[in-house]
This record gives structure tokens, C-alpha cells and sequence, in this order.
């Protein structure tokens, strides 16, 4: 799995990064599946306080994973409408690097340079 770190744009402890999985995950995943990719693609623990985002393949459904000091969470937001831009890899690397302000998370677009 490929992924793209960038810095919490607001929110955030200083030096939290949000990890993006930059490829199509199975949302049948739970905890402990989401636990392990991101273990096994960044060889860093899941309970490090960083943001974990996973994308499934009809691009309508977003899960999120973070420690938050007592245990992990897991989010999910669904789209009615429309489906999340995310970045897409060539040859298991991503293409460009994307920003993601703190006012466009929950919506259906993101900043790309």
C-alpha cells in the first residue's frame, strides 16, 4: 500500500501527521485490519498518534483510525452524493502531493500541486 503524509492543517497536536492510503482498501475492515495496514505500510505503530485514512473503492466512503490516548477510534463518513478526489499511485508511488485544509475535510474535494 502506498501513502501520502501530510501535517494536520489545524486541530492537532504539533507533529501529527494524517496518513492517506493512496490505494482502494476493503471497508469490511475493522480495527484490527485497519491496524494492521498501516502497521505493515508504515512500520509504525497505529497508537502513535497519528491519522490513518482509508478510501474504499466507489470513492463514497472514508474510514478514519487514530489513538487518541485511551484507544483507538474509527470513524466513517458515507457520501449521499459524489465521491472523495483521492490521490491515485503510478508504479506504487503517488503522482503528486496533495493538501488538505482543515475547512475541506468532510468534503468532496482537496487542493493538489
Amino acid at each position: 500500500m502506498s501513502v501520502v503524509a501530510s501535517r494536520v492543517a489545524s486541530g492537532g497536536p504539533s507533529g501529527t501527521r494524517v496518513w492517506l492510503a493512496a490505494c482502494t482498501t476493503d471497508m469490511h475492515k475493522g480495527f484490527t485490519g485497519l491496524s494492521a495496514l498501516a502497521q505493515s505500510a508504515l512500520a509504525s505503530s497505529p497508537f502513535c498518534g497519528h491519522i490513518f485514512v482509508f478510501c474504499g473503492r466507489r470513492g463514497d466512503l472514508l474510514k478514519v483510525l487514530c489513538w487518541d490516548g485511551t484507544g483507538l477510534c474509527l470513524m466513517a463518513k458515507r457520501l449521499e452524493r459524489g465521491r472523495f478526489i483521492w490521490p491515485q499511485t503510478q508504479g506504487g508511488r503517488v503522482s503528486r502531493s496533495w493538501r488538505v485544509r482543515a475547512k475541506q475535510l468532510g468534503k468532496s474535494s482537496a487542493a493538489h500541486t
